[in-house]
This record gives C-alpha cells, sequence and structure tokens, in this order.
C-alpha cells in the first residue's frame, strides 16, 4: 500500500540552499502539549519473515514492490535529518525497519547517529542476523537493541514468522549481542489469542533472572494487511494475571513520561516484565514519537494516513533551518490519538502499514 504524502516547502524564494547550520529551536509541543522526544527511524521496508501480524505473504508476496534503491535516504541523508531532530529536541533514536540489519553496513550509520551529543540510540530487530552483526554494532556506538520473539515454541515461532525460522537462532543472537555489551536485552512478544499466547509463561520464566526484559504487547489494528479483530486481542490484564498466577509481580513507576510499556517486577527481585497495552489501555495523551520512514517521510502517528516529504527538502538544497521550520509546523499541529478514539467509524481509515512506517 502507498499512502498519500504531503509536500513539505522550505520557506523563501525557489532556489538551491547549502546545507548551512542551524540556529537553536525552540522545544516543540503539539495541540495536546506533548513534546517531540523519541524519532523512530526506519532503513528500510524490506524483511526476511513473513509475520502473519506484520507482513503475510498474502500481502507481501513475491510481486511486492519494495522501495527502490534510489528512494531510500543515504545514511548521511538519515544522519542529518536526526541531528535537525535532535535541535528540535528529540533525546531517544530508535532504528527500524522492515529489518534494519537487512541494510548494508548499517553500522556506519549506527557510528553517525551515535555521534550526535546527548542521543540515546537504539535498535529493534527480529534477530535473525544479530550474531553476524552485534558486535560491529556495538564497536560504532551501539548500546542496547530489542529483539521481537513471539514464542520459544519452535513450531508456533516458525508458524508465526512463516518463513520456518528457528527460535534457536534467534536466542543465539540475544546471546551473542549479550556478551558484546548490548545488554540488557529487551525480548517483545506480541501476544494473538489462539495462535501463542499459550507461550506467555514460557517467555516470563525463560527471561526471568537473566537481566532482559520481556515485554509482551497487545496485538495492534497497524495497516490494513494482517486482518485484525478485536476479538484477537489478549488483553493486558489477562496478560499480567496469567504471569502473576505463578510469579508474584507489582507494578513499577515508569522510566520516565511518556513510556509505553507498564513495567512489572518480580517480587523476588529477579528482574521485570513489560505491558505494552495500546488497544486496552491507550497511552496516546504521553505520546512524543515521531517516526521517519526509509524514504523520507514523516509520520506523527503509528496509525497515520499520510506522511509529510522530508526527502524532498534534503534533496532540494534546503538548509537545516528551513527543514527544521518544516517539522516544526508539522508537529506543532499534530493532534494524533487513534488508539484513544479507535471504533468502527475509523476501521476503515486507510492507514500505513507497520512494516513501511516502522514499529
Amino acid at each position: 500500500m502507498r499512502t498519500r504524502l504531503t509536500l513539505l516547502r522550505a520557506p523563501g524564494p525557489h532556489q538551491a540552499y547549502l546545507h548551512t547550520s542551524m540556529t537553536a529551536q525552540p522545544k516543540l509541543t503539539d495541540t495536546l502539549h506533548r513534546p517531540l522526544r523519541d524519532l523512530r527511524i526506519s532503513v528500510t521496508d524490506r524483511c526476511n519473515f513473513r509475520c502473519t501480524y506484520c507482513m503475510p505473504k498474502e500481502v507481501f508476496g513475491r510481486d511486492h514492490q519494495f522501495l527502490g534503491r534510489e528512494m531510500l535516504l543515504t545514511f548521511e541523508e538519515t544522519a542529518r535529518l536526526a541531528r535537525i531532530f535532535a535541535s528540535l529536541g528529540v533525546e531517544k533514536v530508535r532504528i527500524t525497519g522492515g529489518e534494519p540489519l537487512l541494510r548494508r553496513d548499517l553500522e556506519s550509520l549506527v557510528g553517525m547517529l551515535a555521534s550526535i551529543p546527548g542521543l540515546d540510540l537504539t535498535l529493534t530487530t527480529n534477530g535473525s542476523l544479530l550474531a553476524e552483526k552485534a558486535g560491529a554494532l556495538r564497536a560504532a556506538g551501539l548500546r542496547r537493541v530489542t529483539v521481537s520473539l513471539d514464542s520459544l515454541d519452535d513450531e508456533v515461532f516458525r508458524a508465526m514468522n512463516d518463513v520456518d525460522f528457528p527460535v534457536a537462532r534467534v536466542l543465539s543472537g540475544i546471546e551473542v549481542a549479550s556478551r558484546a555489551g548490548l545488554a540488557p536485552i529487551k525480548v517483545n512478544v506480541v501476544v494473538k489469542r489462539g495462535v501463542n499466547e499459550h507461550s506467555i509463561l514460557p517467555m516470563a520464566r525463560h527471561f526471568r533472572g537473566t537481566g532482559h526484559v520481556v515485554r509482551f504487547i497487545e496485538y495492534m489494528d497497524v495497516g490494513h494487511s494482517n486482518g485484525w479483530r478485536l476479538d484477537d486481542v489478549v488483553s493486558a490484564r489477562e496478560i499480567v494475571a496469567t504471569i502473576a498466577a505463578e510469579m508474584p509481580i507489582e507494578p513499577v513507576v515508569p522510566n520516565y513520561v511518556g513510556e509505553v510499556a507498564e513495567r512489572w517486577r518480580h517480587r523476588d527481585g529477579s528482574g521485570e516484565i513489560g505491558i505494552i497495552a495500546s488497544v486496552t489501555q491507550p497511552f496516546c495523551r504521553g505520546c512524543s514519537r515521531a517516526r521517519l520512514s526509509a524514504d523520507g517521510q514523516l509520520f506523527t502517528c503509528l496509525f497515520a494516513t499520510s506522511g509529510h516529504d522530508l526527502r524532498a527538502l534534503l534533496r532540494t538544497g534546503a538548509t537545516d533551518d528551513a527543514i527544521a521550520e518544516a517539522i516544526s509546523r508539522v508537529w506543532t499541529v499534530r493532534q494524533d490519538r487513534y488508539s484513544e478514539i479507535r471504533s468502527q467509524a475509523t476501521a476503515d481509515l486507510p492507514r500505513v502499514d507497520m512494516s513501511y512506517i516502522g514499529g
């Protein structure tokens, strides 16, 4: 699916601008007084998995048209935009995809982003290439990773990724990444009723005491590719009750305002888990995240219906200040709160797929 894009125009006469240093920018807030603090950067819309809740084969088959190389932002363009976002108040950048480790020489981009002062840099991956990439990523300046792993049951996991990829190789990637210094690692589990809810306790048991944090995510209606139904959602309340019945847990205060995962810790001190409940307990009011697609489109919500074209500004010579002003104009009128208003009336809204916008 391709979404409608809005071309952002730099102010001033139509002429080529040289890249110039930015002037100091004020902290941005949107119409609901939410700051711009987090940026998720997708570096590719391709993935080597075909997870049924994200990139089902029926939609993303062999004839699916992915972004061409010339459409992707270069690493230099991506790093330049990250610096501009940092000047506007962004403190945390997460590299996503598709599967980001499919992007050749990604460690070069990691090095560029890691050099931006005060920026907390992390990456989300399906773990398939993590064992071979972890050392180079850590050496380039990456400090943390999040790994998607939906079950420890090999049969279930192979069915969910739909490319017959084994659990053992993801677990190996986690171990290698941990030894390389990319720890503690967050492990994301998307829970879908009738598919892998029986994996909740084994996942909690496996990572208890390891220092890693397993996070259970309610199955979301992102895009129109996954056939989402509310009946498929295993609620946060159910997930907590399932774990608490065997392992006593208690809530923990958030690390920061706007943290998406509810934190829970084992009462015996053996670690913590997270619950991301965007369906049953929306957290729109604290959302401080912008998203940048691999082809340079700015999105202000995971459930966006359209994007704003920053690549055009980069490639027509706009100054950093002009690009910062364009981003500011988008953010200050932002009023997204899809998860709060989710209803039958919103079900048929056109939305971009998560594999394009980044998770």
